[in-house]
């Protein structure tokens, strides 16, 4: 995905509550959806576009799907608005 799929899959609210969620470590669906009064579809909807953006990843074990946080992605947009904020001489503004 695209640094534009980033940037709106990280617009929305509940899906940067769950990012904050995700920082402490994997977690799964379940123990995600009970941090919010949404349904689980609702959650799991959110989970599908940070997915989708790469900024989680699943694993399944067992019976269990768990999300944890997908950091080279975040690498990548702190690079680029890094780069937003410099000049082609390095030299700061």
């Amino acid at each position: 995905m695209g640094m534009s799929e980033t940037l709106k899959a990280i617009s929305d609210p509940v899906r940067r509550e769950i990012l904050e969620l995700l920082k402490d470590g994997r977690k799964t669906a379940g123990e995600i959806s009970n941090s919010f009064n949404l349904t689980a579809a609702t959650v799991s909807y959110h989970l599908s576009h940070l997915k989708k953006a790469n900024l989680v990843t699943e694993t399944k074990h067992k019976n269990f799907i768990f999300y944890e946080l997908n950091s080279s992605v975040f690498e990548d947009v702190l690079v680029w608005i890094y780069k937003l904020g410099g000049n082609k001489n390095g030299k700061e503004r």
